[in-house]
């Protein structure tokens, strides 16, 4: 049974660039297998009669948007947001392997999942490429709550086998194993999906990083995740341990971790080289704006990603991260983008902005088509905006002369309030 909505509507075309009716039409209707998916959008006056016997909801002065696309976070630590620490090192030490030790126990993992998933579905992530810790449970914790919710959603055990302390170090050969059999009980059952997951270079052996690299080989639909060039000391520490290799990135191309599906946080202390070398292997940086600041990491470089095709989205990094929401995320791209100091400053349009965090960052993800957006086949995955939600908000945006002053003014006074409805693609 087909279904209508009808409101503002924001999608994007295949270049990225925003579409937008003020009087909209989204209509939904299930595929063969029960799952909504996008049917037809645009205007109403143009959608409607391709519809006439749709059940129409009306929904005055909304937008309706696609849902927000979260290209990295940490499940395990939603409850270590805004910990106080020197920098990166020893935030991972005093508050992120604590936190993470105690995903062992099943019960906790479940908990912590559906807290995680409320506070996404409360902000408008649909999707989020996720850290597990590296406990079996964590992951089927994950995975369960993902599943009843009917979500789009991706995690993997957490590989470290060294430079870890005792409750997260993991044994080689059984994180392997584990890993194996994680991808064969949960990869592609309904929305889900896995990924091979190296914490970071300097906590993994060598042998279980060529083992990760062998399993991406043998698994080439799977997901890859990782850290990269997020901290000066970190760089300098990698170097020291792969003094063979020409970059940090290096580290991970020579493993066999460089390919489509393959997803590196923050990438601040890249070069040109690198940069080539992830466009060439269509490997994506997961830009974190709220944990770079907040750990005061560095400024990544927009202008030097877009000049050599660099595959990038937008992440929240929690609990680096500072926030689960998206406007949060993207007005902190905003400030990282405007920094001159130690690169070009350039100002991010806004519909940039919100591209790199829905259809850009799915497409980073290889889900190009498949949500991060409302073109038709896409599962209908959507968001209910309410651009009034606050006194403020309701001023500025009644005061926007165009589409960019509009999704700006979301963008900067936004958060979960803005979100009244996280709309799911759910089985029939």
């Amino acid at each position: 049974m087909k279904k209508a909505y009808r409101a503002s509507l924001l999608r994007f075309d295949a270049a990225g660039l925003p579409v937008f009716d003020e009087d909209g039409l989204l209509v939904v209707a299930p595929d063969s297998t029960g799952r909504q998916r996008v049917l037809d959008a645009g205007s109403h006056a143009d959608v409607s009669p391709r519809h006439a016997g749709a059940h129409t909801t009306h929904l005055p002065g909304r937008i309706l948007a696609p849902g927000f696309v979260d290209m990295h976070v940490h499940y395990p630590q939603t409850d270590i947001i805004g910990a106080p620490a020197a920098g990166l090192l020893p935030w991972l030490e005093n508050y992120t392997f604590p936190a993470e030790s105690k995903f062992a126990d099943p019960a906790h993992s479940r908990v912590v999942a559906d807290v995680f998933f409320d506070e996404l579905l409360r902000n408008g992530v649909t999707t989020s490429l996720t850290f597990a810790t590296s406990h079996v449970a964590s992951v089927d914790a994950f995975f369960e709550s993902a599943q009843r919710r009917q979500l789009r959603m991706i995690t993997g055990k957490v590989l470290q086998d060294r430079n870890s302390p005792d409750g997260v170090r993991d044994d080689t050969e059984q994180s392997l194993v584990d890993t194996e059999a994680l991808i064969r009980k949960w990869h592609n059952v309904d929305r889900l999906g896995y990924a091979i997951t190296p914490r970071f270079a300097p906590t993994s052996t060598d042998a279980q990083m060529r083992g990760a690299g062998e399993l991406a080989a043998k698994y080439g639909d799977t997901w890859i995740q990782s850290h990269v060039a997020e901290n000066r000391d970190e760089v300098k520490w990698a170097r020291e341990l792969y003094p063979k290799s020409r970059s940090y990135l290096d580290v991970y191309a020579d493993f066999g971790l460089l390919r489509e599906r393959a997803v590196y946080a923050h990438c601040i202390y890249l070069d040109d080289t690198d940069r080539a070398l992830m466009h060439e292997t269509k490997t994506a940086a997961a830009v974190s704006p709220t944990s770079n600041l907040f750990l005061g990491s560095g400024f990544f470089d927009f202008g030097a990603a877009d000049r050599l095709e660099q595959p990038y989205g937008l992440a929240s990094d929690v609990g680096g991260g500072t926030s689960f929401s998206p406007f949060h995320t993207m007005l902190a791209a905003y400030y990282v983008g405007r920094e001159g100091q130690t690169k070009t400053g350039l100002s991010i349009a806004p519909s940039r902005l919100w591209w790199h965090h829905t259809g850009g960052a799915a497409r980073s993800l290889g889900l190009d088509g498949v949500v991060g957006n409302l073109q038709p086949g896409c599962e209908a995955d959507f968001l209910v905006l309410n651009p009034s939600a606050t006194p403020l908000l309701a001023r500025k945006t009644s005061l926007a002369n165009n589409l960019e002053e509009l999704l700006f003014a979301m963008i900067v006074l936004g958060d979960d309030r803005l979100v009244e409805r996280t709309v799911i693609s759910q089985a029939c």
